[in-house]
């Protein structure tokens, strides 16, 4: 099992020290702040990855129409080849 790089041995360590340090009653409740906040990032994360990707879209159509119109100027200004000259 390996979370964020830490494995087993180094989870319970940090675990135990923990207990030592808040105590079993605080423990708990330390435990659910820390999952709020993970679940917290997560959200604002998942929002600015959407975000991103609509405003690239947008984009993306923006360049598409306002170089369509260039493309068929360019089309209409160049003169057609005559098979006849050849």
């Amino acid at each position: 099992m390996n979370i964020f790089g830490i494995g087993l041995p180094e989870m319970a360590v940090i675990f135990t020290i923990a207990l030592l340090v808040f105590g079993p009653k605080k423990l708990p409740e330390i435990g659910r702040s820390m999952g709020k906040a993970i679940r917290g990032f997560q959200d604002a994360s998942r929002d600015f990855e959407s975000e991103f990707t609509r405003e690239a879209k947008q984009l993306e159509e923006a360049v598409a129409t306002s170089s369509k119109p260039e493309t068929e100027k360019l089309a209409a200004a160049t003169p057609k080849e005559d098979s006849t000259n050849i």
